[in-house]
């Protein structure tokens, strides 16, 4: 039995991968395209499989106008601009990157830029860089840290975590990881595993590589801020919900915190964020870096999890065909 053709619909597709394209045009009549939320609400209900990347929030306003859909694919670990549980009701098959850990791997991007917004907070480069291009040339205005020599703490040492600790060991840190998963075994040598405690008091930057899941909703607190030393520097590349967002920006305007830099930000949307209380802090201040839920966003990863997902639909349709009841 051969695998029944779906409509297939990506809804992001600026600089779509054409290998995953060619992977697709196998399974379905593909329809690449670059909605905003009013143009996915209008055409949603025509299609079986829904590709997305971040742009859009699959809500149950999406899902109730999809009668159709069975599948919705989002080459993505976090899931949060998902609504699950909507979806399993109405047997929508979600298909991720999560549990590929073989794959994810060798997807590097994000751990990359936890490193650069690390080096732009303590060599001031943002501003620097305004100051230069406005024609100044005043080097003293910008005197930075190193990273050699500093106390990094690690707040989760999952898949990025365990990179992110080998990257900062190149730079000659020290690196200190809390996770309560992690046995001592499994940590790589010259890394330690502390209690998160004796991690916020210790480390000069504390980043966040935790997975977001009701148990850790906003666990990053004003208790963990003021743990903190002061003059520490804060990095989120994970998922913006895990951070008490109002606890961060007190900890800012307070100068607890010599800086802070976030790829994610909580309830992220496509526009309308110029009025996210840190971004409107970040735009008159020079302690707090924003930078657009970038860190997947290399051409290299992008074209190597668009063909993976791909393949990896073929394997769920394939396998649904030669399936007496099919797994849609």
């Amino acid at each position: 039995m051969g695998v029944v053709r779906r409509c297939i619909l990506v809804s992001e597709s600026a600089r779509f991968t054409s290998r995953a394209e060619a992977v697709l045009r196998d399974l379905g009549d593909v329809r690449l395209a670059d909605l905003d939320r009013t143009g996915l609400l209008r055409v949603v209900g025509e299609v079986e499989v829904l590709w997305v990347r971040l742009r859009h929030r699959i809500d149950s306003e999406v899902l109730a106008l999809a009668p159709r859909l069975k599948f919705l694919v989002s080459p993505t670990t976090g899931l949060n601009h998902i609504d699950l549980a909507e979806a399993e009701r109405r047997g929508i098959r979600v298909v991720s990157l999560r549990g590929e850990a073989d794959f994810l791997k060798e997807i590097r991007a994000t751990a990359e830029l936890t490193i650069a917004l690390a080096l732009a907070l303590l060599r001031q480069l943002p501003r620097a860089c305004a100051h230069a291009t406005s024609g100044g040339w005043n080097r003293d205005l910008f005197w930075g840290h190193e990273l050699h020599g500093k106390t990094v703490g690690i707040v989760g040492y999952g898949r990025l975590g365990r990179i992110v600790a080998e990257y900062f060991k190149v730079f000659g840190c020290r690196v200190l990881t809390t996770d309560p998963s992690v046995a001592l075994p499994d940590l790589a040598p010259g890394v330690s595993l502390v209690p998160l405690a004796e991690l916020l008091a210790s480390a000069d930057i504390v980043t966040l590589h935790v997975n977001l899941s009701d148990r850790t909703k906003e666990f990053f607190g004003p208790a963990q801020f003021a743990q903190m030393k002061t003059g520490a520097w804060f990095i989120n590349t994970a998922r913006g919900e895990l951070v008490d967002e109002a606890a961060l920006l007190a900890a800012l305007q307070g100068r607890h915190l010599a800086g802070a830099a976030v790829d994610v930000l909580a309830d992220e949307s496509s526009a309308g964020m110029g009025n996210h209380p840190l971004v409107r802090y970040a735009c008159g201040q020079h302690n707090l870096l924003i930078t657009p839920h970038v860190g997947g966003c290399t051409a290299e990863s992008i074209a190597k999890t668009e063909i993976f997902m791909a393949e990896k639909l073929r394997s769920l349709l394939q396998a649904e065909a030669s399936s007496p009841v099919g797994l849609a």
